[in-house]
């Protein structure tokens, strides 16, 4: 499903909590996670103090990030029980942590930093939740 600008420009004045929240919601609506991945793999972000895995809700947020040293990168949709099954227990083992939603000249654009078990811990409950309308 193709966003429309509007809604692309409404999504981007976000803060990072409630980017965090709007990519667990879609997530779940969707059944994917999207990523940036290069001839080597996912991508990867440098925080103060962690190696991070950076994430999107939509194809169109990804690519906003296909930037620059990223230019050519491309995003790759991920399901949500690939996600689950695979990437989480992945990047725990790794070590690595995944930054949530970032935005390039967002005020807060780095997005949440969590920790991947906590990721899928929100989206199981998201999840649940939805089960339940």
């Amino acid at each position: 499903m193709t966003l429309e600008q509007n809604e692309l420009d409404l999504i981007a004045g976000y803060d990072a909590e409630k980017r965090f929240d709007h990519l667990v919601s879609r997530v779940v609506e969707t059944g994917q996670v999207w990523i940036l991945t290069d001839q080597h793999g996912s991508v990867m972000l440098n925080t103060d103090d962690e190696d991070c895995v950076p994430v999107w809700p939509d194809r169109e947020f990804a690519e906003q990030w296909a930037t620059g040293e990223w230019a050519e990168c491309e995003a790759m949709s991920i399901t949500l029980k690939q996600w689950n099954y695979r990437w989480t227990p992945g990047l725990e083992e790794d070590g690595f942590a995944v930054v949530v939603f970032p935005l390039p000249g967002a005020e807060d654009e780095d997005g949440l930093v969590v920790w991947p078990e906590e990721l899928d811990m929100m989206l199981t409950k998201e999840v649940k939740r939805s089960n339940k309308r």
